[in-house]
């Protein structure tokens, strides 16, 4: 099976204040750093970068510094995540069976937990990278901000990225998302709303996204810890 990989590196990061996906950290531009893992990932072929208009000469740049055995395109994303990747999809060559989608803004991403997610992804299954919720969560009602109820968090997993299909079914269920006007938060939503089975892939450790300006400090001392480089040499 030949897998394309994703990147979605677009987005005004209002959140963090600007956009991010350029914003250095330990080193090297955030989406950089996922492009360096999948890129030496001897597995892969493929990568498709979807970003901002104004940033597609800097990601073809980066793609040829950070990823350069691999056959990179670079493509406008759009209004939505959703659309982002479905333009992504588009251009994912025809030789690719299947694909993983991962946000830019994941720096830590390892190359153990996207063959884990590969491994078990299959027709009419899909799969997502993701972690057992620690916290207790509570429903709570958005007009008075009451307890509605307590969720069971031995059923509960953060998902995150990679998230892994066969191309066709990842088309598929972005085609039927946009012809009922539906608006989902990730790709397993799509899927599991078109009906395909999706399996959970437990990651094995840092995965977080880079969302808060805080965010960024403790993936660079992470990044910078798995570099060797002393917090002391770091801070000067």
């Amino acid at each position: 099976m030949t897998f394309c990989a994703v990147v979605v590196a677009a987005g005004r990061g209002e959140r963090f204040g600007q956009p991010k996906q350029l914003v250095e950290v330990a080193g090297r531009p955030l989406a950089a750093w996922s492009l360096a893992t999948v890129g030496a990932m001897p597995e892969l072929g493929d990568v498709v970068i979807a970003t901002e208009p104004q940033s597609i000469l800097t990601f073809e740049r980066l793609a040829r510094e950070f990823a350069p055995r691999l056959r990179a395109m670079v493509v406008a994303g759009g209004a939505t995540r959703q659309e982002s990747v479905a333009r992504a999809l588009a251009a994912v060559p025809d030789r690719c069976d299947a694909v993983f989608v991962h946000d830019g803004a994941r720096p830590l991403l390892v190359a153990a937990d996207v063959r884990a997610g590969m491994a078990v992804t299959a027709s009419g299954t899909g799969a997502v990278l993701a972690a057992p919720v620690a916290d207790t969560i509570k429903v709570v009602a958005p007009d008075s901000r009451s307890v509605v109820r307590t969720l069971d968090r031995t059923e509960l997993w953060a998902a995150q990225t990679p998230q892994f299909a066969m191309l066709a079914d990842l088309r598929a269920a972005h085609a039927a998302a946009a012809a009922a006007a539906f608006v989902g938060t990730d790709e397993a939503m799509l899927l599991e709303r078109a009906g395909y089975r999706v399996v959970v892939v437990p990651a094995s450790g840092e995965n977080f996204k880079v969302t808060l300006p805080g965010d960024r400090d403790r993936a660079e001392a992470i990044l910078r810890r798995r570099m060797g480089v002393p917090a002391s040499a770091a801070a000067g």
